[in-house]
């Protein structure tokens, strides 16, 4: 039963830099990289790394305060403000925006003590707003 059953072995190397004795090792000599794959993506044409680049330059930096006006646009856009990008259309959507709302709460209760003063006024002054027309709306 035993000759059955077959372990796959495996290979310890020891990489230590000196021998039990204490005499240095010769390092081994290293093997080439093996050569990309056919299957492997080819890097990026100069071309499309310079539309990337330029694409990155467009986009606002990444910090706190444009992710909490980012949420609060999304809000806005849900009561109708500004109509959809694709199909020109406006439409109220007081569900996605409590829910919004409801990120923002929770991210306010998240950062208690986290934010300098100029991020927790930022996030007061948003919540306290997109609250009070959001009762306005379901008025």
């Amino acid at each position: 039963m035993e000759e059955e059953k077959q372990e796959k072995s495996f290979v310890v190397k020891d990489k230590r830099m000196f021998s039990e004795s204490g005499e240095q090792r010769q390092p081994e000599p290293q093997k080439p990289e093996a050569p990309p794959k056919a299957s492997e993506e080819p890097k990026a044409r100069p071309s499309e790394e310079k539309a990337a680049a330029e694409e990155d330059q467009l986009l606002p930096e990444v910090n706190f305060f444009n992710f909490i006006l980012s949420l609060s646009t999304s809000v806005m856009f849900h009561f109708g403000d500004f109509p959809d990008p694709v199909s020109h259309e406006t439409q109220k959507n007081l569900p996605a925006a409590k829910q919004t709302i409801d990120i923002l709460s929770m991210l306010k209760d998240k950062t208690k003590g986290n934010l300098d003063n100029h991020e927790k006024s930022l996030l007061d002054e948003i919540l306290f707003e997109l609250k009070m027309r959001y009762v306005k709306e379901t008025s």
